[in-house]
């Protein structure tokens, strides 16, 4: 087989390994049968509507929809300006404190949720509503950082010191002329830590219980006791969710130049 052909053939079954079970998930969730099966039993939207009935659903996805906003926004209260200061300054141990604020990425999230579990909501009693808020946090904190840290290294530092030397504080010339420099970079940090905690499994799956759990976790739930279509419904639909976040991210933000 010539070179020529070669790369092209490795692409395309490229592409079948990624979209694959994609399309056959989206092809699930159309089924007319009774339980999820592949191809599906003639055509009907009977599962998608029913994904918008069930009361579980409902209420794991308004917790998840919580935990992401609320997460993600307080990830950039913290993390704009951790990125600012680190991008900016030569602060001692800035590397350690890159290293730190990445650890959420390199450790596997099961053991984040272990010792969000182990250390704080048994020794202090943390509600788990609570711990999940600040596991979430942790989760997106690093996006946050590294995200706006690319946006700032794209910013000049000397129009910030024009502004200060022009009159403006140092606090003045962050909110006037850097921040509005770098929304697109911040907007970004958002979608892609808001994407990142919406899908969170392994650290939910240590901190859910009875009447309080994510929409993931509720899923896997549900497929324990329940084996109709309904999930591959509701996982079409999250995932063509999160196909047009990114979407929009990229047509309206330029997302890719920001990560």
């Amino acid at each position: 087989m010539s070179r020529s052909l070669f790369s092209p053939l490795i692409l395309c079954l490229l592409l079948v390994f990624l979209i694959g079970p994609f399309v056959i998930i989206v092809a699930a969730s159309f089924s007319a049968g009774e339980t999820l099966a592949f191809p599906p039993q003639g055509l009907s939207l009977r599962w998608i509507v029913k994904v918008f009935t069930i009361d579980s659903f409902r209420s794991s996805f308004a917790m998840s929809m919580m935990l992401a906003i609320g997460g993600t926004l307080f990830a950039l209260i913290l993390g704009v300006p951790a990125a600012y200061a680190l991008s900016r300054y030569k602060l001692p141990f800035g590397e350690t404190i890159r290293t730190i604020v990445s650890a959420p990425i390199i450790v596997p999230g099961i053991i984040v949720g272990l010792a969000v579990l182990r250390y704080l909501v048994v020794p202090f009693a943390f509600s788990i509503t609570v711990a999940l808020f600040f596991a979430h946090t942790a989760l997106v904190l690093p996006y946050a950082v590294r995200v706006v840290s690319a946006s700032l290294g794209n910013l000049r530092a000397d129009i910030e010191e024009a502004a200060v030397l022009l009159g403006s504080s140092r606090v003045g010339a962050f909110f006037r002329v850097v921040l509005p420099n770098i929304r697109g970079g911040v907007l970004a940090a958002f979608i892609l830590g808001f994407v990142t905690s919406f899908n969170q499994v392994p650290v939910s799956l240590f901190l859910s219980g009875p009447g309080l759990q994510t929409l993931p976790i509720n899923m896997l739930g549900y497929m324990e006791t329940t084996y109709d279509p309904s999930v591959a419904a509701l996982s079409a639909l999250l995932a063509f969710l999160s196909v047009g976040i990114v979407f929009v991210a990229e047509r309206f933000l330029g997302f890719s130049k920001y990560v």
